[in-house]
Parts: structure tokens; sequence; C-alpha cells
């Protein structure tokens, strides 16, 4: 199979889809790989790592996209992209449909393959792609949030961890998954004083047997977190429906029940954000202050810190990239329930449920 690797062009994302080591792993197999030029360097890979593990380097991504037969990438193509994808191409990203009803309208037309990273999910009902990336994304949110209370950036002024004779700052965590669980630690670590709620009561055990004693738990209702809002610096949104639009768990009137200056990390802004008043942002213009209150909501966390990441995406997506490659689409969900789960559009036809409900679209009748 011919695989390609475009250079991510979404604003400020500097991560690949693959490293030169998943890369000898595929040609090993005897399968092509084109890389479009410098498509690498923002995590420190570059066309000569590629060529020296038998890639071929092409100069444009219109390039890559026409000699391919499975795309294989970071994040969802963006407008500029759509008119390249392919009948019949299999593309393998993060694509967050049900954000994002032009998108899924675009691959619809395209009648491509359109494989999620997010929805793949295995026998234990994890999601082995999106973890990585969770865990990158959850411990950046305590360390952009720690940035943003800062009074230059229009923060309440809070170190998180205090200092002897002033009580450390206050973290609320909306959600218990990955992300919830890599900020609490993160936060801990600081010396913050964290609450983390959830509706899973099998989650929130897990926390309190292995979170230091300055970590407590409460279960999520809506009452709850309009008492905790008015008292908590940084607030950390990490809720997860896999497949499906995030709830707001926040709305727009809680916010006059913060303090000025409290901060907002939204880190589910891919899949629509669990605050109502989320919307995405970038690495270059990260923030907007709606009533006194800081909104980070940065769509691809993660791409700041592209080495990290690159690896840690690589690691966990090349056996399903070499699976394809060496089966085909369809005898490789077949055998593999985990990365069948993860097809979301077959040619042009929208095959989860869950972006479906997220559009209010009338289910496609067999």
């Amino acid at each position: 199979m011919t695989i390609g690797v475009p250079k991510e062009i979404k604003n400020n994302e500097s991560r690949v889809g693959m490293t030169p080591t998943g890369v000898y792993e595929i040609t090993k197999n005897n399968h092509t790989v084109y890389i479009q030029s410098t498509a690498g360097e923002g995590s420190g890979f570059f066309d000569k790592d590629y060529q020296a593990v038998g890639a071929e380097i092409l100069p444009t991504i219109e390039e890559i996209y026409a000699k391919s037969e499975m795309i294989v990438k970071v994040k969802e193509p963006i407008a500029q992209e759509y008119p390249l994808v392919r009948e019949g191409q299999i593309v393998f990203t993060y694509f967050h449909f049900a954000s994002s009803e032009p998108l899924t309208k675009a691959m619809i037309e395209s009648k491509s393959i359109c494989i999620a990273y997010e929805t793949v999910e295995d026998e234990e009902g994890t999601l082995p792609l999106l973890t990585p990336m969770s865990e990158v994304a959850g411990r950046m949110a305590i360390q952009q949030g720690a940035k943003y209370l800062e009074k230059p950036a229009k923060g309440r002024g809070v170190l998180l961890g205090g200092v002897p004779g002033v009580a450390p700052g206050k973290v609320l965590i909306l959600g218990a998954g990955t992300v919830g669980i890599q900020a609490a630690k993160m936060a801990a670590g600081l010396g913050a004083h964290v609450t983390i709620m959830d509706v899973n009561m099998k989650r929130l055990r897990y926390v309190n047997d292995v979170m230091p004693n300055h970590v407590v738990t409460d279960f999520s209702t809506e009452l709850s977190i309009r008492k905790h809002i008015k008292t908590h610096d940084l607030i950390v949104g990490g809720v997860l429906l896999k497949g499906a639009k995030a709830p707001n768990l926040i709305t727009r009137d809680m916010l006059k029940e913060m303090r000025p200056g409290t901060v907002i990390v939204d880190v589910a802004v891919d899949q629509g954000g669990c605050v109502e008043t989320t919307k995405p942002t970038t690495h270059e213009d990260p923030v907007y202050i709606i009533d006194d209150v800081v909104h980070y909501c940065v769509a691809n966390m993660p791409g700041a810190v592209p080495y990290t990441s690159t690896i840690a995406l690589t690691n966990v997506t090349l056996p399903y990239v070499l699976n394809l490659a060496n089966k085909g689409w369809r005898k490789a969900c077949e055998t593999d329930k985990s990365l069948a789960e993860g097809l979301n559009i077959i040619e042009g036809d929208v095959v989860y449920k869950e972006i479906m409900e997220s559009f209010d679209w009338e289910p496609i009748l067999n």
C-alpha cells in the first residue's frame, strides 16, 4: 500500500503523523511511504531522517494526497484539504466530526474511508489512540492554567501551590477520565487543592484510592458544580462522550457566579466543549475573556509540545497503520473490532450513530 504523511497546516500545529521510527516499520513491511517535505521539522524530524528509513519525500501536499492510498495525519483536514481527499482513499486521523458539520459533509462528499483515532476502542472500553494526547492535554491544562492565573494575563493573580502562610490555589476538574486524572496529578504535584467531579462512582473511587489527600472527589450535579465554581481559581473541562458532542456542564449564566480572573481551560473543545461559552482558539491567540472569566480553549493543545506528542502518538497508531496497510481496511476492520470502532464515514455513508445524533440527522436505513 502507498501511505502518505502530509504536513499539518492547522494554525501552529507542529506535530506530524509518523516518526521515522514508525516509517521504518512500515517500509520494512514492503509498503511505500511518502512524506511531504519538511512535514516533520516542527517535531524535530527532518527529511533526511525519513529518507534514511526508506521514505520518499514529495514537495507538495497535493502530490501526497494524489499518490497515496492511505493518508496518516494528526488533525482533521481543513477546508483547503477537502478537495484533495479522493474517493476510496483511507484517511486515518483525529476527526472529531461531531463538532464540525462542514467537515462531516465534506468527507461524505469525498466518498473516502474516514477512520477516526478518537473512536477506536479496545476490549476494555478505553480509547487507545486518544489516550496519549489526552495525557498530554491534561498535564498541559494545569501548566497553561497556572500561567493564565497570573495577573498580567488577566487572571486572579493566584499561585497554585501557594507559599507558607498563604493557602494554595483551588483547581476544579470536570471529568475523571484520562484528561482529569492527568490534570489532577499535575495540579496536586504543584501543591494545589484539587476537586475532581464525575458521574461515574467507579472513577471517583479510583481517584480517591490513587491520589493524595489534597485531591478530593465530588459527584457531579448541576448544583454541586454551581457551588464549586464560586470558590475555585482554575476550572478544567475534561468530559468526553466518545464520538459525540461534549455536554455543556457550565452555562453562560454560571460565569457571573465565578470570581473575576477565574481561568477555564476547556480540553473538550475538540468535541464542542463542556462550557457553553467555549469557542476554539489557537496557540497564536489562545485566550479570550467573557464576564471577567479567562477562557483558554486551544483546539490542538498537544501541538505545543510536538516532539513529545508525535512520539507518543506514533507509539499507539503504528500497529493499526500496519494492520490497515497489510490487510486493507475491510479485512483489517473485520479482524480487529477495536479498529472497526474507528470507522466513522464509509464511501459517503455515516456509520457512527453519535455523529448523526449530533446534527439531528435521520439514520441511514440499510
